[in-house]
């Protein structure tokens, strides 16, 4: 129980500190919520681009070992290059 009163103590302390903060501040409320705004915003922005920078990676490693398996499983030798620079490529966007 004192781990739940001393989350709740911390909690409540940084509520606090934040409502103080915002009374205090140096700006109008209208300029601090635009901040407030304009940072969010950006970091939701960088976070998306991250995201869809790993998820374009992960697709092209997905591609690079499609076309390694189809390499190895290939019937004639054009065949089996033609998907081993398809992997080549794949891994080179990967990075």
């Amino acid at each position: 129980m004192k781990s739940g009163k001393l989350l709740l103590g911390l909690i409540s302390g940084a509520a606090a500190g934040a409502v103080l903060g915002l009374l205090y501040a140096p700006k109008k409320g209208t300029d601090t919520r635009k901040a407030i705004t304009e940072k969010g915003d950006g970091y939701l922005k960088g976070a998306n681009k991250s995201l869809h920078d790993f998820t374009d990676s992960i697709n092209h490693k997905v591609e690079a070992l499609k076309s390694r398996t189809k390499a190895n499983l290939a019937g004639s030798k054009s065949e089996e290059k033609i998907n081993k620079a398809k992997a080549e490529m794949h891994e080179m966007k990967a990075s």
